[in-house]
């Protein structure tokens, strides 16, 4: 296969198309223009924002801080091969998130805003890889659009400053697939090989999800464009690279390898417990959400919001015109394959979190700008009827708080205000924004861009009840009295380390747990028989001939209280929903 332009026909016989602009009639002109500046500015401003703002909060994001804390610490590269967390070895994930927190650690220091760095930058990987593939294709207003769309929809906005897999996984699979349509538009084999780069990389940020994601995508692509059953044997003929196949073994495989011979486990563990079974819904342990088939539907709508009332006219969108060529209709078919086909596959398997769904935004929202844009802007009326449904729905929001009797008892305070009076004034700046952003998109021109003011009121709305909550959802508290009131004491966890996983990050060690009852410490307890982690009840009442003290989490207290643990122990403060415990 050659690198140049090449003369062979795929596999339904069609040659391949130039590139640029003329691949495809541009719908684009039918969209206000926005300089890709602002773009940038704005998604910028939507990732970076507040990202240091919040302690790291517990459960997952505890967990993925804490091993690459680990990873620094221990100072071997078995570390870097079987991660380990709270002191046990953990191969639920494979490790490239992890060593690239790590990097950021080693870097600017183990802050907040180092530890979630990863996350952001893939999100602003995404905005890239939408506008570069939009303007490849000819449709450079409409992947402007879609940009914006894509890094201010509440899921994204949500999950850009968060420390978990799956931004990771995006901004890879994301460029993995839109290199892979540009080696179908252009016949280049560096495309191909570029594209088998990331998807390797894609294995290494969350494991063979990517694979079947992307072999799913590219599957209902060439079946719907080839036509018949031997043109679609020839087209996937066209994909089978060697240079690119090789290219993606050599990125994936040492990791792999390695770790299948540091821990004798590693392969029965990682590539049937945490994949096929995870999917089947027999993984051990059981600690993960099955939800109904059409779990994800209504929260697409989330996830998009507020560009989500604009999705009917993405199922209700004109096809490509016939003048516009094969390359239009072939893109629009791709778009729809590389978001529809991750979300039914999401759909069906057993194992379900909502967090999944950033996987199919980019794709998602480029469809729907381009959908937009084939309807030529839409009519006035339907510009502003999102705006209009999001300020009905405020206004019940509204009716109903004041109708509802102010709660007694302890209450959140965010931004000096009462959790009741937060809210009244949040909903009622959202229902203005709405009604401006409404009037904004029926006068035309930039005016669609209008509706950016609602996510960015919403991210200073969640940035702030974060904040005001902080106790409840991180230790970064507790851990500052603890280092403050009794450095000299050692720290036990209750049972429920996950609860409260973000401390041994805060207090830069692992923590032991009594009677633990962990599900993420569950294997690595198990391959480490006669850890100093797990420490039962017995050991714990014998240990407390020394200075210690035990976090109990407010819902496990009551059975604390009534066991044999809490002999000799007394009450010393509380933080959140944590209650410590000395002797």
């Amino acid at each position: 296969m050659q690198e140049a332009r090449q003369t062979y026909r795929d596999g339904d016989g069609r040659q391949p198309p130039s590139g640029g602009a003329s691949e495809a009639a541009s719908t684009s002109g039918m969209l206000p223009t926005i300089p890709a500046w602002l773009v940038w500015l704005t998604a910028a401003c939507f990732v970076f924002a507040g990202l240091g703002s919040f302690g790291i909060l517990d459960n997952n994001e505890g967990l993925y801080a804490e091993i690459p804390r680990e990873m620094l610490q221990a100072g071997t590269w078995q570390a870097w091969v079987i991660p380990h967390l709270n002191g046990l070895p953990y191969m639920e994930k494979p490790p490239l998130l992890y060593w690239l927190t790590a990097l950021s650690f080693g870097l600017f220091g183990e802050a907040e805003w180092a530890a979630r760095l990863a996350p952001a930058l893939s999100a602003l990987a995404c905005v890239g890889i939408v506008l570069g593939f939009g303007k490849a294709a000819g449709q450079a207003q409409a992947a402007r659009l879609a940009a914006l769309m894509f890094i201010s929809g509440l899921g994204v906005m949500a999950m850009s400053h968060v420390l978990m897999f799956d931004m990771l996984l995006t901004a890879l699979l994301t460029a993995a697939l839109a290199l892979a349509y540009r080696f179908d538009a252009t016949g280049r084999a560096s495309r191909l090989r570029a594209s088998h780069a990331c998807l390797a990389l894609a294995l290494l940020a969350k494991g063979f999800v990517a694979l079947i994601l992307f072999g799913l995508v590219l599957f209902a692509y060439l079946a719907v464009t080839a036509g018949s059953a031997r043109a679609f044997l020839r087209a996937l003929r066209r994909w089978l690279d060697p240079l690119a196949l090789l290219l993606l073994l050599a990125i994936a495989a040492p990791w792999h390898i390695a770790a299948s011979l540091t821990e004798p486990i590693f392969a029965w563990f990682y590539f049937i417990n945490e994949h096929v079974l995870r999917f089947l819904g027999r993984r051990e342990p059981h600690d993960y959400y099955s939800g109904a088939w059409w779990y994800y539907l209504p929260r697409m709508a989330i996830y998009l919001f507020p560009w989500s009332f604009l999705l009917p006219f993405l199922l209700r969108a004109a096809k490509p015109e016939a003048a516009q060529g094969d390359s239009a209709l072939r893109l629009n078919r791709f778009l729809a394959c590389a978001w529809i086909m991750p979300l039914a596959f999401f759909s069906v398997s057993s194992a379900k979190a909502n967090y999944y769904l950033v996987a199919v935004m980019p794709f998602a929202a480029l469809h729907l700008a381009l959908a937009l844009a084939r309807r030529a802007y839409l009519s006035p009326m339907r510009r502003m009827l999102p705006g209009l449904l999001i300020a009905a729905l405020c206004l019940i929001g509204l009716v109903a708080l004041l109708k509802r009797a102010p709660e007694s008892g302890e209450s959140l305070i965010i931004m000096g205000l009462q959790q009741r009076e937060f809210a009244l004034l949040a909903v009622g700046i959202l229902l203005a924004l709405a009604l401006l952003a409404a009037w904004l998109a029926g006068q035309g021109g930039m005016g669609l861009y209008g509706y950016g003011l609602i996510p960015a009121w919403l991210s200073i709305i969640l940035l702030q009840t974060l904040a005001a909550m902080e106790p409840a959802v991180s230790t970064r508290q507790m851990a500052n009295y603890l280092k403050l009131a009794h450095p000299d004491r050692q720290i036990y966890l209750y049972r429920k380390f996950e609860e409260q996983s973000s401390l041994p990050f805060y207090l830069k060690k692992p923590l032991p747990v009594v009677d633990m009852q962990s599900n993420d410490l569950f294997w690595g307890n198990r391959l480490r028989p006669g850890n100093s982690i797990s420490v039962s009840i017995e050991k714990f009442n014998a240990a407390k001939s020394a200075k210690l003290a035990l976090v109990v989490m407010d819902r496990q207290r009551a059975e604390f209280e009534a066991s044999p643990a809490a002999a000799g122990l007394q009450r010393v403060h509380r933080v959140g929903n944590s209650t410590l415990y000395i002797n």
